[in-house]
C-alpha cells in the first residue's frame, strides 16, 4: 500500500518537472522571435529612411544641377573654388614629401656643417660701400659678369690698400680687370696667378707671409701682392706709363702691346663712374694693331729690363682712337695677353 503511494508521488513530482521544463523552452524560444521580430523592423525602418534619404539627395543634386545652368557665374566660382581646394591638397602633400627629402638631405649636409665657411668667403654687402664704391662695383659686375659681393670685396680692399701705398684704387682695380678679368684662379702659359698675374714662383718671399704659395689664389692676398709689385715697377721706372710697361714685361721693347693704354683707358671709365657718371658696361677698350717687333730679349742685353721673364714675341701700336662709352658698342672683354704678367724680380 505503502509503495504504491510513493511511486504515485514520484509520478506526479517527475510530471511537475516536465511541464516547468516545458514552460522556460516555451519562454526562451519566445524572447528569440521577439528579438529577431525588433531587430528586422529596425532594419527594415533604416532600409525605408536610406531609400528616402538618397531620394531625397537625388532630387537635391538634379534641383541644384538644374538651378547652376541658369547661373554660369556661380558654376565658375564654385569650380575655382574646388579646384583651389584640389591645388592646395596638392601642394601640402609635395610639400610634405618635399620636407621629408629636406630632412634627409639636411642630414647629409649637417655631417659636413662648417659654421666658420663663412670667413674663408670673399664677399661684402654692397649696400656697406660708399656710394662711390658701389657704383664702381655694381659698374664692374656687370661689365665683366660677376657677382656683385665679392667684387664688393674686392673694391673695398683696392681703397684700403690703394689709399694706404699711395695709389689710384682704379688703377689697382683697372689692372685687375685687364690681367684676369676679375677671375681670382686664372693663370698664364708662364705661370702668373691670380687676379693680377703675379709670377708666384717669383714672389715667393711676398707671398711667404700670407702662409705660402697657395695664398696667390686668395683674392685679396693677390691684390696686396700685385700692388706692391706694381708699385715697385712705377718706382724703378719713374712714371705710372713706365711702371705699367715693366709690369707687363715690355720694359725693354718700343711699346708694350698697348696694354698701358687699355689700363689707363679703364681706369678713366672707373673714374667716371666713381664720379656718379652713368657708362654704359660695353664700353669698348682701344684696339691694338700688331706691328714688326724691334725689341730684343729682356736678359743679356745692354739696357735690358730687370724683368725675369723673356719679351713678348712682337710689340704692337696702340690705335690712337680714343674709348667711346656707346650703348651699341661692342663688350670689352678682357683681352689679357698670355706675356702679360708681373714679373719684376723681388
Amino acid at each position: 500500500m505503502r509503495a504504491a503511494e510513493s511511486h504515485s508521488a514520484s509520478a506526479i513530482q517527475t510530471q511537475g518537472q516536465a511541464q516547468a521544463g516545458g514552460s522556460a523552452d516555451r519562454a526562451l524560444v519566445a524572447g528569440r522571435q521577439g528579438v529577431l521580430v525588433f531587430v528586422s523592423d529596425v532594419l527594415d525602418g533604416l532600409r525605408r529612411v536610406s531609400h528616402s534619404a538618397l531620394a531625397m539627395l537625388g532630387l537635391v543634386a538634379v534641383l541644384g544641377g538644374l538651378f547652376l545652368l541658369q547661373r554660369p557665374d556661380l558654376r565658375h566660382e564654385l569650380e575655382d573654388q574646388a579646384l583651389g581646394w584640389l591645388m592646395e591638397r596638392a601642394t601640402s602633400r609635395t610639400a610634405v614629401a618635399s620636407e621629408a627629402e629636406e630632412v634627409d638631405d639636411n642630414g647629409v649636409l649637417l655631417a659636413m656643417a662648417e659654421p666658420d665657411a663663412i670667413q674663408r668667403a670673399t664677399a661684402t654687402n654692397p649696400a656697406e660701400l660708399s656710394r662711390q664704391q658701389a657704383n664702381v662695383a655694381y659698374w664692374i659686375a656687370r661689365r665683366y659678369n660677376v657677382a656683385p659681393e665679392p667684387i664688393s670685396r674686392l673694391v673695398q680692399e683696392a681703397w684700403a690698400v690703394g689709399h694706404k701705398v699711395g695709389m689710384e684704387p682704379t688703377l689697382v682695380l683697372a689692372v685687375m680687370a685687364i690681367e684676369s678679368g676679375f677671375n681670382p684662379f686664372a693663370q698664364s702659359h708662364v705661370g702668373a696667378q691670380g687676379l693680377m698675374q703675379v709670377m708666384t714662383r717669383i714672389h715667393q718671399d711676398k707671398y711667404a707671409i700670407f702662409g705660402g704659395q697657395n695664398a696667390a689664389f686668395d683674392p685679396v692676398t693677390n691684390l696686396r701682392v700685385g700692388v706692391q709689385v706694381l708699385k715697385d715697377c712705377i718706382r724703378k721706372a719713374g712714371s705710372l706709363e713706365g711702371g705699367l710697361k715693366y709690369y707687363v714685361g715690355a720694359a725693354n721693347l718700343n711699346d708694350d702691346g698697348g696694354y698701358a693704354a687699355k689700363v689707363l683707358a679703364e681706369q678713366a671709365y672707373l673714374r667716371q663712374v666713381a664720379s656718379g657718371q652713368k657708362l654704359a658696361p660695353n664700353a669698348p677698350l682701344p684696339q691694338a694693331v700688331v706691328a714688326q717687333a724691334t725689341g730684343g730679349a729682356v736678359n743679356g742685353n745692354a739696357g735690358a729690363s730687370p724683368l725675369s721673364s723673356p719679351a713678348p714675341a712682337s710689340a704692337s701700336t696702340v690705335a690712337p682712337a680714343a674709348p667711346a662709352a656707346s650703348e651699341s658698342a661692342t663688350p670689352a672683354a678682357p683681352s689679357h695677353r698670355p706675356e702679360q704678367v708681373a714679373l719684376l724680380t723681388p
